[in-house]
């Protein structure tokens, strides 16, 4: 039997899109940060609105280390249409969680894990009434399992649901009680498991926050100057417009109330990079983001701010190549085009700096008189500690 590990753990929790499970997910990665253990998550979504696979992963890392793990130690596997496969990602040796609501089919045993089974339906339908709310809600059950076998103390999950749900306590008392019910089912049938334990942090956190790579760069963008935002909506870009939105009517107002930032969402991306041209050559510091099929839109106008000589800021939030496929999947192909984008012999400035302090180079265009790219990769809509 291994020795268990401590703030080392990759978690991957595979599920359906569209049932609830980014609720449970963000508790059970809040709740670690909130122990003080360094941690990051990623997200893999397909591109609908529900019903196809989605895979969530936690990294806990007490070295600070905020990649993705080449190896998955545990496996929650809720989704019955990936489970095949989901089985063999596990490391040997590793640990799969799955409902046994119903009894395990042949095909999805394998030797060299250690297999959990929690019965998830079974216990939300006592739980739940309304129909409705049990599919989001079971997933709740798999947190408080996890909850039991690694470590996180329960006190800490409902400071955590008090302040994701502060203002709503019924929502609070039935999503606690549904975690409760997956931790109690667990220390009920003893279940053990030696390959990690999360052991709280002392102020291992502290000064630190949660947030995206979008919302970091719109946060430095503001505080780099940024006044003017001219955007269209873009999939994986579009929150690093809407935490402008967000934030700007805090921050940027004078005294007496009055706005002194503008944002537009343009009816495409041509207008969008037209306006934010324009804004430019009126003396405002202005930007706008978008992903690879905008970014080839904007090209002429691209062009014309490099041979006017116009500041101007463009935040590239990268999708698997410059095409109009692939959307919520991410990849780092587009420095080409970002590098020569326009119609004319141009060598644009790209700036490619971690995520936390990508925005803070909103200040840096004015000096250069001219566009200024930068490049941020998937993990802009991907949850990280800050620095």
């Amino acid at each position: 039997m291994e020795s268990p590990t401590i703030n080392d753990l990759n978690i991957c929790i595979a599920t359906e899109n569209g049932t609830g499970s980014a609720s449970a997910n963000n508790i059970l990665f809040k709740s670690i940060f909130k122990m003080g253990i360094p941690c990051s998550s990623k997200n893999m979504f397909p591109s609908n609105i529900q019903g196809l696979p989605t895979w969530y992963q936690v990294r806990a890392s007490a070295d600070g280390y905020m990649g993705r793990k080449d190896v998955i130690d545990i496996m929650v596997m809720f989704n019955d249409v990936t489970a095949a496969k989901d089985i063999y990602r596990v490391r040997d040796g590793g640990i799969i969680i799955y409902d046994d609501s119903t009894p395990l089919a042949p095909n999805l045993k394998r030797d060299g894990v250690q297999y959990l089974g929690v019965p998830a339906n079974k216990l939300i339908q006592k739980i739940v009434p309304a129909s409705p709310l049990r599919t989001k809600q079971r997933n709740m059950i798999y947190v408080g399992a996890l909850a039991y076998l690694f470590g996180i103390d329960m006190e800490t999950i409902k400071e955590v649901l008090e302040d994701t749900f502060g203002k709503k306590p019924a929502v609070i008392e039935s999503n606690l009680v549904c975690i409760k019910a997956g931790f109690d089912y667990m220390k009920e049938k003893g279940f053990t498991q030696s390959i990690a334990k999360l052991v709280a942090i002392p102020n291992g956190n502290k000064g630190k926050i949660i947030t995206e790579g979008n919302t970091a760069c719109a946060l430095g963008a503001i505080f780099g100057g940024a006044s003017v935002v001219c955007w269209y909506p873009i999939t994986p870009s579009s929150s690093l417009a809407e935490a402008m939105e967000h934030y700007l009517p805090r921050l940027r107002k004078t005294k007496e109330g009055k706005a002194t930032y503008a944002i537009i969402q343009a009816e495409d991306e041509i207008a969008a990079v037209g306006m934010v041209v324009g804004a430019g050559w009126a003396g405002a510091r202005a930007m706008t983001c978008t992903s690879g099929p905008g970014l080839s839109l904007m090209n002429e106008n691209i062009g014309l701010a490099y041979f006017t000589e116009i500041p101007a800021v463009f935040f590239i939030v990268q999708r698997g190549g410059p095409s109009t496929g692939l959307p919520t999947r991410t990849q780092q192909s587009d420095i080409q085009l970002m590098y020569y984008a326009s119609h004319g012999d141009t060598r644009h400035i790209i700036l490619i700096p971690p995520l936390p302090d990508a925005g803070l180079a909103g200040d840096r265009s004015g000096p250069w008189h001219e566009p200024l790219v930068l490049r941020a990769p998937g993990a802009g809509k991907r949850a990280f500690r800050s620095r």
